[in-house]
């Protein structure tokens, strides 16, 4: 891990910013502590503002910024790359999003600005959502488009593979602690993910899958990338959760119209702006196209829908 000190980042820094998030100063919630960090510019300084120092520590009772610069040696030793969210390699797309997660655990290789898309869906996806999802996913690596996903099974763990063995970039956002894998069976897949990709975690190492975790995952890869597929999914499909999340975000849906044919939410979405309907590949991409044609234009739009 890096020690040296980032655009507002650093060793000092993370250190406040993980011993602020342990000790959750007058019960602050995570969000209440991110916001006060991004509106201070340090983490130092508000952990100064919210924990005076002591003349003395109480017996046995380790410095709570040392205990948490050794905890981060300890995930460092790991290869688990800690990134605050002052870090420079904090993902800046991400931090625009009033869910941002105030820590992230990484796996791989951080791209500045990388240009990703999600694509996600059903667990117990059909043949047709499954080969759709692999032809988005392949598509979208010739073009050099980062395909992101949750590691989950079906639609997700398609577009993951057809990435890798496309030669493309993909990513995956998981649920769980940045040691653990969910679903089990994909545990090598979220290796070759890391080897050859980016994995992440917002969770603390060994956090355990619940399902509040994959709502706040969802928002997440949301605001990581420029827009969300969603291939295929049902009613209480997690996906609807991101879709929904995405359009808050300011951020293009893109819906197959075998999600839109299949669910009453996706027909109630489809109306809203920035939500496409695609009843074929060429379509998907072509929204896709015009988001990388005009980089500029399209960040200029999300700062001005994203939530302040």
């Amino acid at each position: 891990m890096d020690g040296g000190r980032g655009e507002g980042g650093g060793a000092e820094e993370r250190a406040a910013l993980v011993a602020l998030l342990q000790r959750r100063p007058g019960g602050r919630r995570w969000a209440e502590i991110t916001a006060e960090v991004l509106e201070a510019g340090s983490a130092v300084e508000v952990w100064q503002r919210l924990e005076p120092a002591v003349l003395l520590t109480p017996p046995g009772e380790p410095d709570p910024l040392d205990a948490a610069a050794e905890q981060i040696g300890r995930w460092a030793d790991r290869a688990w790359r800690l990134l605050g969210i002052l870090d420079g390699d904090y993902p800046a797309r991400l931090r625009g999003i009033h869910q941002a997660p105030p820590v992230l655990f990484a796996r791989g290789t951080l791209v500045r600005d990388d240009v990703a898309v999600s694509v996600v869906g059903s667990r117990q996806a059909s043949p047709r959502g499954l080969a759709i999802a692999a032809g988005v996913a392949r598509e979208l690596a010739a073009r050099g488009v980062t395909v992101l996903g949750g590691l989950a099974g079906g639609i997700d763990t398609a577009a993951h593979r057809a990435a890798l063995e496309a030669g493309g970039r993909t990513v995956c956002v998981i649920g769980t602690g940045i040691d653990r894998a969910y679903p089990a069976a994909n545990r090598d897949l979220q290796e070759e993910i890391a080897a050859n990709g980016l994995a992440l975690s917002q969770f603390w190492p060994g956090a355990p899958p619940q399902r509040h975790n994959f709502l706040m995952r969802n928002a997440t890869m949301s605001g990581y990338g420029l827009a969300t597929v969603v291939v295929e999914a049902g009613e209480r499909s997690g996906s609807r959760a991101q879709a929904r999340i995405a359009v808050e975000h300011g951020r293009p849906v893109i819906l197959t119209s075998l999600v839109v044919e299949r669910n009453d939410w996706a027909r109630a979405l489809a109306g809203r702006p920035g939500v496409h309907v695609a009843d074929r590949l060429q379509a998907v991409l072509d929204v896709v196209d015009d988001l990388i044609a005009e980089p500029s234009a399209v960040g200029a739009a999300l700062r001005r829908l994203a939530p302040s």
